[in-house]
């Protein structure tokens, strides 16, 4: 597969390029009691100021996470999740990359990096501006929301298109998953933009799960997606207690998978 295919195989599955790259995403006591006062009334203040930013973040919270990802036993790639704050109250930038590994650095030099920017309104996740790039291609998406169309480019061709309310990108997606877990609501299906196309994804809640990871055995939910239609199936494992990152994928089809994905650190 020449290199150049990788970037097209992110928009089909998250993750799908590391596919891709393989051949085939205490307080102080003794204290006054005006000053434990004062001290009482900042911690209050301090807490209400947190607990409304993370209100107004949906519990988004900014986290940097390294993954390496295995395809039939060999280690093919590494990848990096790094999700900061925006500029202004609940607006985030998602970046997430893909670089191969060992001899799949031969054929696929250069690495595969995405970047969204997006904003939380009313509880979800609304993407803004999206950005996918590998070497010399490259995918440049704007979502405006009044006008309800996504414009922009594809691999230099031009992009317009119809949003439908929720719609999201391929990183932007990750973080509504995360949102929506954490509120307990789920949808049966997302519309993700694919490439130059908006195609529905349906997602399920499989149930729960203690999972052994290099941060150590962990509780987590797993969520199944796969593609209306499609018989290949991305399975991730999120875990509450990291505020609902994800700490493994797999894609599999007809029951066989196809590379898995581990979390080896997280920054928060």
């Amino acid at each position: 597969m020449k290199p150049a295919a990788c970037l097209k195989l992110l928009a089909s599955t998250p993750m799908s390029a590391i596919l891709c790259m393989a051949g085939v995403p205490a307080t102080a006591g003794g204290t006054a009691a005006t000053a434990t006062a004062t001290t009482s009334a900042a911690t209050t203040t301090t807490a209400t100021a947190v607990s409304a930013a993370n209100a107004l973040n949906g519990g988004l919270k900014p986290f940097k996470a390294h993954y390496i990802a295995d395809w039939k036993g060999i280690n093919v790639a590494v990848s990096d999740i790094e999700m900061t704050a925006g500029d202004s109250p609940g607006e985030f930038v998602y970046r997430w990359s893909v670089a191969a590994r060992g001899v799949f650095r031969l054929l696929y030099s250069d690495p595969v990096i995405q970047t969204s920017w997006f904003k939380l309104e009313d509880g979800h996740v609304r993407p803004h501006e999206y950005r996918g790039e590998q070497g010399g291609l490259s995918v440049n998406v704007k979502f405006n929301w009044l006008d309800m169309r996504a414009t922009g480019t594809s691999e230099n061709r031009p992009l317009d298109l119809p949003l439908k309310a929720g719609a999201q990108d391929l990183n932007s997606i990750q973080a509504e998953t995360m949102t929506d877990l954490r509120n307990g609501d789920l949808p049966n299906t997302i519309q993700m933009l694919d490439k130059d196309q908006l195609k529905d994804f349906d997602y399920v809640q499989e149930g729960t799960a203690r999972i052994r990871t290099d941060l150590g055995e962990l509780d987590t939910i797993v969520v199944a997606s796969r593609r209306k239609g499609n018989d290949r199936v991305m399975r991730m494992w999120f875990a509450p207690s990291l505020g609902f990152v994800p700490v493994k994928a797999e894609r599999s089809r007809h029951g066989s998978v196809e590379f898995t994905m581990h979390i080896k650190s997280l920054t928060r």
